[in-house]
């Protein structure tokens, strides 16, 4: 639908302008009327290439920590009782994020035209997800927004920090690896080939380890286009692959499998389900939609698959723990938890809270414990790659001593 640029008097004789998105010219003075507007000028304007959200999806994104502001401070300005229209206002005066300062002042247009704030942000999937918009509905139906505004900034602080400790956790091993590769690559591009010119003027036979890192030089240097080639073919077939249905469900299922970081990867997706149905829950929202929503979010596509069939299982009117404990991916305890909460009649999302908040102390304790498990694998690999670089350089000196001594 087109955008119409409208001039118009409120009903205290100040002139708006802005823009709505509309069928016609007529719709969109429609739309002005329904708002409390009296219609001075309409015309069709096209947006400008820079305000186009996919455009502008280019330059800038909207980081989690700006929802959570986002969420927090509307929170705050509705418990207060600024109205609504003056609340969003204030935040898009307030949002430093580009893109969402220009997502605010398009919800804010709509919801002034009559829109529910639901069906505004729906219009924004980038920015705003499912589990959102759909928390959001509920609570717009049952009168408690401000609760519910609540309850998605606490969700998404939860995330935001487990991330940021996960990130933490694998950071030390992370820039090891690249240290050592970095070394290496130093020593087979500057080092070898000085020692390999000396070794040439001797005819006796090289070991292997200094053979293979002339080796790995020779190939670097005379067929480094090749072996980049190579590497860009390699790291754009494995992102393509993931990307599709098959590759994205053999990558999840391996990450789940990768010792130590695997279980840890599972504690995570278990904490994040109990806590986003718990939540969607306690909202008001369906089951097959919270288990919707659930799947969608909670971040592994094997998980989200089981998560499909507890939906499939409700909607024939059996239980939710039997295609947990069917998948073999779901913890004993979570399978015990949601099978208690749907025999005793207690409230399902009071024992999944639980649950989601077992797995947070787990993860935390994970992820403390995570250095010292993978310390010893570490100075392996790191003993192991300065014990075939020792070995490389040092073995042809010996045999030239043993030469000169000759």
């Amino acid at each position: 639908m087109p955008f119409y640029r409208y001039k118009a008097r409120d009903k205290h004789g100040n002139v708006q302008t802005g823009t709505v998105q509309a069928g016609g010219r007529e719709a969109a003075a429609d739309q002005l009327v329904n708002a409390g507007y009296l219609p001075v000028l309409i015309e069709e304007h096209e947006k400008g290439p820079l305000s186009r959200p996919g455009v502008l999806k280019r330059f800038t994104r909207v980081r989690p920590y700006d929802l959570i502001i986002f969420s927090r401070q509307l929170a705050t300005l509705a418990g207060a009782g600024v109205p609504f229209l003056q609340a969003l206002i204030s935040l898009e005066k307030q949002t430093k994020n580009r893109r969402l300062r220009e997502t605010v002042n398009e919800i804010r247009r709509d919801v002034e035209a009559g829109a529910a704030f639901s069906e505004a942000l729906a219009k924004f999937p980038a920015v705003f997800s499912t589990m959102y918009v759909s928390m959001i509905r509920a609570g717009e139906t049952a009168g408690i927004l401000e609760e519910i505004l609540e309850r998605l900034a606490l969700l998404a602080e939860h995330d935001y920090e487990t991330r940021a400790r996960v990130k933490a956790a694998v950071r030390y091993p992370f820039i090891v690896i690249i240290t050592l590769c970095a070394a290496f690559a130093f020593l087979v591009g500057f080092v070898i080939p000085r020692f390999a010119t000396i070794f040439e003027r001797f005819k006796t036979a090289l070991p292997f380890p200094t053979r293979v890192l002339i080796g790995i030089n020779h190939v670097v240097q005379h067929y480094w286009y090749a072996v980049l080639l190579a590497a860009v073919l390699i790291t754009g077939g494995f992102l393509w692959y993931i990307r599709t249905q098959a590759g994205r469900r053999q990558w999840d299922r391996l990450k789940l499998r990768i010792p130590v970081f695997g279980e840890l990867l599972q504690k995570v997706a278990m904490s994040r389900f109990a806590r986003i149905f718990s939540a969607l829950q306690k909202s008001g929202i369906s089951m097959l939609l919270t288990l919707d929503i659930a799947a969608e979010t909670v971040g592994n596509v094997v998980i989200a698959r089981t998560i499909e069939s507890m939906r499939e299982s409700v909607r024939e009117g059996r239980t939710l723990a039997a295609p947990m404990e069917e998948s073999g991916l779901f913890p004993p305890l979570v399978v015990q938890m949601t099978a208690v909460g749907e025999e005793s009649g207690r409230d399902l999302n009071v024992m999944l809270a639980k649950v989601s908040e077992y797995y947070d102390r787990d993860v935390e304790y994970a992820l403390r414990n995570l250095s010292t498990v993978i310390e010893p694998v570490l100075l392996l690999v790191v003993g192991g790659m300065v014990l075939f670089l020792a070995l490389g350089i040092f073995l042809p000196m010996w045999d030239m001593i043993s030469l000169f001594k000759k």
